[in-house]
Protein backbone atom coordinates (compact mmCIF):
# COMPACT_ATOMS: atom_id res chain seq x y z
CA UNK A 1 0.00 0.00 0.00
CA UNK A 2 1.37 3.43 -0.91
CA UNK A 3 1.96 5.79 1.96
CA UNK A 4 0.07 8.38 -0.06
CA UNK A 5 -3.04 6.28 -0.59
CA UNK A 6 -4.43 6.87 2.87
CA UNK A 7 -4.81 10.63 3.07
CA UNK A 8 -5.31 13.82 1.12
CA UNK A 9 -3.79 17.07 2.42
CA UNK A 10 -6.86 19.00 1.34
CA UNK A 11 -9.35 16.74 3.05
CA UNK A 12 -11.20 17.69 6.21
CA UNK A 13 -9.61 16.29 9.34
CA UNK A 14 -11.49 13.22 10.60
CA UNK A 15 -11.72 14.64 14.11
CA UNK A 16 -14.16 16.83 16.01
CA UNK A 17 -12.72 20.06 17.47
CA UNK A 18 -12.14 19.67 21.19
CA UNK A 19 -12.87 15.93 21.21
CA UNK A 20 -9.84 13.64 21.70
CA UNK A 21 -9.09 10.94 19.15
CA UNK A 22 -7.62 7.82 20.71
CA UNK A 23 -6.80 5.97 17.50
CA UNK A 24 -5.56 7.84 14.41
CA UNK A 25 -4.65 11.53 14.17
CA UNK A 26 -6.07 13.48 11.21
CA UNK A 27 -4.86 12.39 7.75
CA UNK A 28 -2.78 9.53 9.14
CA UNK A 29 -2.88 5.77 8.56
CA UNK A 30 -0.71 5.12 11.62
CA UNK A 31 -2.38 4.70 15.04
CA UNK A 32 -1.25 6.76 17.98
CA UNK A 33 0.96 5.18 20.63
CA UNK A 34 -0.81 4.08 23.83
CA UNK A 35 -1.40 7.01 26.15
CA UNK A 36 -1.27 9.66 23.40
CA UNK A 37 -4.42 11.37 22.12
CA UNK A 38 -5.09 13.94 19.44
CA UNK A 39 -7.55 16.80 19.15
CA UNK A 40 -8.26 20.09 17.41
CA UNK A 41 -8.42 23.26 19.49
CA UNK A 42 -9.76 26.50 18.01
CA UNK A 43 -8.60 29.90 19.24
CA UNK A 44 -9.24 33.35 17.73
CA UNK A 45 -5.95 32.96 15.81
CA UNK A 46 -5.96 29.37 14.63
CA UNK A 47 -7.47 25.91 14.68
CA UNK A 48 -4.54 23.94 16.00
CA UNK A 49 -4.02 20.20 16.06
CA UNK A 50 -2.49 19.06 19.34
CA UNK A 51 -1.07 15.75 20.53
CA UNK A 52 -1.67 15.25 24.24
CA UNK A 53 -0.68 12.84 27.00
CA UNK A 54 -0.42 12.55 30.77
CA UNK A 55 -2.61 13.64 33.68
CA UNK A 56 -4.49 16.90 33.12
CA UNK A 57 -3.73 18.10 36.65
CA UNK A 58 0.07 17.70 36.34
CA UNK A 59 2.54 20.40 35.34
CA UNK A 60 2.26 21.14 31.63
CA UNK A 61 5.12 20.59 29.20
CA UNK A 62 4.86 21.92 25.65
CA UNK A 63 6.96 20.35 22.89
CA UNK A 64 7.49 22.54 19.82
CA UNK A 65 8.61 20.81 16.63
CA UNK A 66 10.98 21.94 13.91
CA UNK A 67 10.64 22.82 10.24
CA UNK A 68 9.44 20.10 7.86
CA UNK A 69 7.93 18.03 10.69
CA UNK A 70 5.01 18.08 13.13
CA UNK A 71 4.14 17.45 16.76
CA UNK A 72 4.12 13.73 16.03
CA UNK A 73 7.92 13.74 15.94
CA UNK A 74 7.64 13.91 19.75
CA UNK A 75 5.20 11.01 20.13
CA UNK A 76 7.73 8.61 21.67
CA UNK A 77 9.02 11.36 23.97
CA UNK A 78 5.48 11.98 25.19
CA UNK A 79 5.04 8.38 26.32
CA UNK A 80 8.21 8.71 28.43
CA UNK A 81 6.98 11.84 30.25
CA UNK A 82 4.16 10.20 32.18
CA UNK A 83 4.50 12.63 35.10
CA UNK A 84 3.59 15.65 32.98
CA UNK A 85 0.60 16.92 31.06
CA UNK A 86 2.31 17.02 27.65
CA UNK A 87 1.16 19.02 24.65
CA UNK A 88 2.79 18.75 21.23
CA UNK A 89 0.99 21.13 18.86
CA UNK A 90 1.37 21.16 15.10
CA UNK A 91 2.56 24.67 14.23
CA UNK A 92 0.48 26.58 11.70
CA UNK A 93 0.90 25.12 8.23
CA UNK A 94 2.28 21.83 9.56
CA UNK A 95 0.64 18.50 10.31
CA UNK A 96 -3.11 18.85 10.75
CA UNK A 97 -3.18 22.45 11.98
CA UNK A 98 -4.86 25.19 9.99
CA UNK A 99 -2.93 26.48 7.00
CA UNK A 100 -2.65 30.10 8.03
CA UNK A 101 0.01 32.28 6.42
CA UNK A 102 3.18 33.01 8.41
CA UNK A 103 4.10 36.70 8.39
CA UNK A 104 7.88 36.29 8.30
CA UNK A 105 8.47 40.01 8.85
CA UNK A 106 7.53 39.27 12.48
CA UNK A 107 10.21 36.60 12.74
CA UNK A 108 8.71 33.64 14.61
CA UNK A 109 6.16 35.78 16.46
CA UNK A 110 3.18 34.24 14.65
CA UNK A 111 4.09 30.81 16.03
CA UNK A 112 4.70 32.17 19.54
CA UNK A 113 1.42 34.09 19.53
CA UNK A 114 -0.40 30.92 18.46
CA UNK A 115 1.11 29.15 21.47
CA UNK A 116 0.07 31.96 23.83
CA UNK A 117 -3.54 31.66 22.72
CA UNK A 118 -3.42 27.87 22.90
CA UNK A 119 -2.27 27.99 26.53
CA UNK A 120 -4.90 30.59 27.31
CA UNK A 121 -7.61 28.40 25.77
CA UNK A 122 -6.43 25.50 27.93
CA UNK A 123 -6.27 27.75 31.02
CA UNK A 124 -2.61 26.96 31.52
CA UNK A 125 -0.85 29.86 33.29
CA UNK A 126 2.69 28.47 32.92
CA UNK A 127 4.45 25.55 31.29
CA UNK A 128 7.78 23.89 30.67
CA UNK A 129 8.85 24.55 27.08
CA UNK A 130 10.95 22.34 24.84
CA UNK A 131 11.72 23.54 21.35
CA UNK A 132 13.47 21.53 18.65
CA UNK A 133 15.21 23.33 15.76
CA UNK A 134 12.73 25.98 14.51
CA UNK A 135 10.70 25.20 17.64
CA UNK A 136 13.69 26.25 19.73
CA UNK A 137 13.59 29.73 18.22
CA UNK A 138 9.83 29.85 18.81
CA UNK A 139 10.39 28.88 22.45
CA UNK A 140 13.05 31.60 22.86
CA UNK A 141 10.64 34.19 21.45
CA UNK A 142 7.91 33.00 23.82
CA UNK A 143 10.26 33.27 26.82
CA UNK A 144 11.27 36.80 25.82
CA UNK A 145 7.62 37.83 25.37
CA UNK A 146 6.11 35.88 28.30
CA UNK A 147 8.83 35.20 30.89
CA UNK A 148 6.34 34.62 33.70
CA UNK A 149 4.67 31.79 31.76
CA UNK A 150 7.80 29.66 31.34
CA UNK A 151 8.86 27.23 34.08
CA UNK A 152 11.88 25.83 32.23
CA UNK A 153 13.23 26.09 28.69
CA UNK A 154 14.87 23.19 26.88
CA UNK A 155 16.51 24.04 23.56
CA UNK A 156 16.92 20.92 21.46
CA UNK A 157 19.24 21.52 18.48
CA UNK A 158 17.91 25.08 18.09
CA UNK A 159 18.78 27.36 15.23
CA UNK A 160 21.01 30.36 15.80
CA UNK A 161 19.34 33.22 17.70
CA UNK A 162 20.38 35.42 14.76
CA UNK A 163 18.61 33.46 12.05
CA UNK A 164 19.70 30.79 9.62
CA UNK A 165 22.38 31.75 7.11
CA UNK A 166 23.91 35.04 6.09
CA UNK A 167 25.57 36.26 9.31
CA UNK A 168 29.03 36.29 10.83
CA UNK A 169 30.54 36.89 14.25
CA UNK A 170 29.25 35.89 17.67
CA UNK A 171 26.73 38.75 17.61
CA UNK A 172 25.19 37.73 14.29
CA UNK A 173 26.09 40.61 11.99
CA UNK A 174 24.55 40.24 8.49
CA UNK A 175 27.00 39.63 5.67
CA UNK A 176 24.96 41.87 3.34
CA UNK A 177 22.31 44.58 3.94
CA UNK A 178 19.59 42.52 2.24
CA UNK A 179 20.55 39.38 4.23
CA UNK A 180 21.37 37.46 1.06
CA UNK A 181 22.22 33.86 1.81
CA UNK A 182 19.21 33.33 4.05
CA UNK A 183 15.50 32.64 3.67
CA UNK A 184 13.34 30.54 1.39
CA UNK A 185 15.59 30.92 -1.63
CA UNK A 186 18.07 28.52 -0.04
CA UNK A 187 15.62 25.63 -0.44
CA UNK A 188 16.39 23.78 -3.66
CA UNK A 189 13.56 23.47 -6.17
CA UNK A 190 14.04 19.70 -6.23
CA UNK A 191 12.98 19.56 -2.56
CA UNK A 192 9.67 21.36 -3.10
CA UNK A 193 9.13 19.35 -6.29
CA UNK A 194 9.45 16.08 -4.35
CA UNK A 195 7.07 17.39 -1.70
CA UNK A 196 4.50 18.38 -4.33
CA UNK A 197 4.78 14.93 -5.89
CA UNK A 198 4.23 13.42 -2.41
CA UNK A 199 7.29 11.31 -2.90
CA UNK A 200 7.67 8.89 0.02
CA UNK A 201 10.51 6.91 -1.55
CA UNK A 202 14.29 7.22 -1.65
CA UNK A 203 14.99 7.26 -5.41
CA UNK A 204 15.64 11.00 -5.23
CA UNK A 205 18.19 12.51 -2.85
CA UNK A 206 15.70 15.33 -2.35
CA UNK A 207 12.71 13.24 -1.28
CA UNK A 208 11.49 13.74 2.31
CA UNK A 209 12.60 10.25 3.35
CA UNK A 210 16.07 10.69 1.86
CA UNK A 211 16.42 14.09 3.51
CA UNK A 212 15.29 12.65 6.84
CA UNK A 213 18.01 10.02 6.62
CA UNK A 214 20.66 12.49 5.45
CA UNK A 215 19.94 15.54 7.60
CA UNK A 216 17.51 14.92 10.44
CA UNK A 217 19.49 12.07 11.98
CA UNK A 218 23.04 10.75 11.90
CA UNK A 219 21.72 7.19 11.71
CA UNK A 220 18.28 5.62 11.36
CA UNK A 221 19.37 2.43 13.13
CA UNK A 222 17.24 3.24 16.19
CA UNK A 223 14.13 4.11 14.16
CA UNK A 224 11.82 1.36 12.91
CA UNK A 225 10.55 1.48 9.34
CA UNK A 226 6.97 1.91 10.58
CA UNK A 227 7.96 4.88 12.72
CA UNK A 228 9.91 6.38 9.82
CA UNK A 229 6.86 5.91 7.57
CA UNK A 230 4.71 7.78 10.11
CA UNK A 231 7.18 10.67 10.26
CA UNK A 232 7.56 10.91 6.48
CA UNK A 233 3.76 11.01 6.26
CA UNK A 234 3.81 14.04 8.57
CA UNK A 235 6.41 15.85 6.45
CA UNK A 236 4.17 15.37 3.42
CA UNK A 237 1.28 17.11 5.21
CA UNK A 238 3.00 20.51 5.11
CA UNK A 239 1.32 23.42 3.38
CA UNK A 240 3.43 24.41 0.37
CA UNK A 241 3.88 27.59 -1.62
CA UNK A 242 5.20 31.13 -1.49
CA UNK A 243 2.98 31.90 1.51
CA UNK A 244 3.74 28.62 3.30
CA UNK A 245 6.77 26.31 3.01
CA UNK A 246 9.37 27.41 2.17
CA UNK A 247 8.09 30.94 1.45
CA UNK A 248 8.89 33.52 -1.19
CA UNK A 249 12.30 34.89 -2.12
CA UNK A 250 13.86 37.88 -3.88
CA UNK A 251 16.75 38.06 -6.30
CA UNK A 252 19.90 39.69 -4.97
CA UNK A 253 23.08 41.14 -6.40
CA UNK A 254 24.87 39.62 -3.40
CA UNK A 255 26.09 36.01 -3.26
CA UNK A 256 24.42 33.49 -3.44
CA UNK A 257 22.06 35.83 -5.29
CA UNK A 258 18.89 35.21 -3.29
CA UNK A 259 17.41 37.19 -0.40
CA UNK A 260 14.45 36.52 1.89
CA UNK A 261 10.86 37.32 1.04
CA UNK A 262 8.11 38.04 3.57
CA UNK A 263 6.19 34.78 4.07
CA UNK A 264 6.78 31.28 5.36
CA UNK A 265 8.91 29.49 7.96
CA UNK A 266 12.25 29.77 6.17
CA UNK A 267 11.97 33.52 5.87
CA UNK A 268 10.79 33.75 9.49
CA UNK A 269 14.24 32.53 10.55
CA UNK A 270 16.15 34.87 8.25
CA UNK A 271 18.41 37.31 10.12
CA UNK A 272 16.48 40.04 8.31
CA UNK A 273 13.63 39.40 10.74
CA UNK A 274 14.98 37.20 13.54
CA UNK A 275 17.19 38.69 16.25
CA UNK A 276 16.86 37.09 19.67
CA UNK A 277 19.68 38.83 21.51
CA UNK A 278 17.03 40.09 23.99
CA UNK A 279 17.20 36.65 25.62
CA UNK A 280 20.32 37.76 27.49
CA UNK A 281 18.33 40.48 29.23
CA UNK A 282 15.32 38.42 30.29
CA UNK A 283 14.78 38.57 34.02
CA UNK A 284 13.23 35.19 34.70
CA UNK A 285 13.73 32.29 37.08
CA UNK A 286 13.35 29.83 34.19
CA UNK A 287 16.57 27.82 33.75
CA UNK A 288 17.72 26.75 30.28
CA UNK A 289 19.03 23.39 29.07
CA UNK A 290 20.69 23.45 25.64
CA UNK A 291 20.93 19.92 24.29
CA UNK A 292 22.38 19.02 20.89
CA UNK A 293 24.07 16.28 18.90
CA UNK A 294 27.79 16.49 18.21
CA UNK A 295 27.25 15.50 14.55
CA UNK A 296 24.42 17.85 13.64
CA UNK A 297 24.55 18.56 9.89
CA UNK A 298 21.83 21.24 9.98
CA UNK A 299 22.92 23.41 12.91
CA UNK A 300 26.65 23.76 13.51
CA UNK A 301 29.52 26.17 12.91
CA UNK A 302 29.91 24.55 9.47
CA UNK A 303 26.36 23.43 8.64
CA UNK A 304 26.04 21.61 5.34
CA UNK A 305 22.89 23.54 4.47
CA UNK A 306 24.62 26.91 4.97
CA UNK A 307 25.52 28.17 1.47
CA UNK A 308 28.77 29.65 2.80
CA UNK A 309 29.87 26.20 3.97
CA UNK A 310 29.01 24.77 0.55
CA UNK A 311 30.87 27.61 -1.12
CA UNK A 312 33.93 27.00 1.02
CA UNK A 313 33.77 23.32 0.05
CA UNK A 314 33.55 24.41 -3.63
CA UNK A 315 30.11 22.87 -3.97
CA UNK A 316 28.54 26.24 -4.80
CA UNK A 317 30.22 28.41 -7.44
CA UNK A 318 31.44 32.00 -7.14
CA UNK A 319 31.75 32.02 -3.35
CA UNK A 320 33.27 35.43 -2.50
CA UNK A 321 35.50 34.03 0.25
CA UNK A 322 35.61 33.83 4.01
CA UNK A 323 36.26 37.52 4.55
CA UNK A 324 32.97 38.48 2.88
CA UNK A 325 30.80 35.42 3.49
CA UNK A 326 32.12 32.98 6.12
CA UNK A 327 30.19 29.93 7.31
CA UNK A 328 27.78 31.04 10.02
CA UNK A 329 29.02 30.09 13.53
CA UNK A 330 25.55 28.98 14.63
CA UNK A 331 26.57 27.00 17.70
CA UNK A 332 29.08 29.62 18.84
CA UNK A 333 26.44 32.34 18.45
CA UNK A 334 24.03 30.46 20.71
CA UNK A 335 26.77 29.74 23.24
CA UNK A 336 27.76 33.41 23.39
CA UNK A 337 24.15 34.51 23.90
CA UNK A 338 23.61 32.01 26.73
CA UNK A 339 26.79 33.27 28.39
CA UNK A 340 25.18 36.70 28.40
CA UNK A 341 22.00 35.20 29.86
CA UNK A 342 24.02 33.61 32.67
CA UNK A 343 26.04 36.79 33.26
CA UNK A 344 22.78 38.63 33.84
CA UNK A 345 21.65 36.14 36.50
CA UNK A 346 20.11 33.36 34.44
CA UNK A 347 20.89 29.65 34.61
CA UNK A 348 21.90 27.73 31.48
CA UNK A 349 23.89 24.65 30.64
CA UNK A 350 24.97 22.90 27.46
CA UNK A 351 24.86 19.13 26.92
CA UNK A 352 26.29 17.48 23.80
CA UNK A 353 25.46 13.90 22.81
CA UNK A 354 28.28 12.16 20.88
CA UNK A 355 27.51 10.21 17.70
CA UNK A 356 24.22 12.08 17.37
CA UNK A 357 22.76 14.34 14.71
CA UNK A 358 19.97 16.92 14.65
CA UNK A 359 17.34 14.83 16.45
CA UNK A 360 18.55 13.47 19.82
CA UNK A 361 14.98 12.62 20.86
CA UNK A 362 14.73 10.21 17.90
CA UNK A 363 18.34 8.97 17.68
CA UNK A 364 19.28 8.54 21.34
CA UNK A 365 15.98 8.63 23.23
CA UNK A 366 17.28 7.11 26.47
CA UNK A 367 20.20 9.54 26.80
CA UNK A 368 18.01 12.48 25.77
CA UNK A 369 15.27 11.57 28.23
CA UNK A 370 17.76 11.04 31.06
CA UNK A 371 19.26 14.50 30.55
CA UNK A 372 15.83 16.09 30.29
CA UNK A 373 14.55 14.39 33.45
CA UNK A 374 17.69 15.33 35.36
CA UNK A 375 17.29 18.96 34.30
CA UNK A 376 13.63 19.06 35.30
CA UNK A 377 14.29 17.30 38.61
CA UNK A 378 17.27 19.40 39.66
CA UNK A 379 16.08 22.80 38.49
CA UNK A 380 16.37 25.55 41.12
CA UNK A 381 13.16 26.86 42.62
CA UNK A 382 12.37 30.54 42.00
CA UNK A 383 13.36 31.31 45.62
CA UNK A 384 16.72 29.57 45.14
CA UNK A 385 17.30 31.47 41.92
CA UNK A 386 16.66 34.80 43.61
CA UNK A 387 18.86 33.87 46.58
CA UNK A 388 21.88 32.53 44.70
CA UNK A 389 21.76 33.94 41.17
CA UNK A 390 22.48 30.81 39.09
CA UNK A 391 25.94 30.65 37.58
CA UNK A 392 25.09 28.12 34.87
Amino acid sequence: MSIMAAWSPGAAAPATPGIPSTSFPPHSRFPLLPGVTSRLITTPRLTQHVYESGPADAETMVLLHGNMSSGRFFESTMTALADYHVLAPDLRGFGASERRVVDATRGVADYADDLAELLQALRCPAAHLLGWSLGGNVAIHFLIAHPDQVLTLTLLSPGSPYGYGGTHGLDGQPNFPDCAGSGAGLVRREITARLRLRDAGVASLFSPRAMFRQSYVRSVSRITRTREDALVEQILLMALGDEHYPGDSLPSFNWPYTAPGVFGPNNAVSPKYLDQRALADVRTPAPILWLRGANDRLVSDAALTDPATLGKLRLLPRWPGETICPPQPMVSQMRALLRGFVANGGSAREEVLPNCGHSPHLEQPEAFQALLRSFLRDRPTPAEERATGAAG
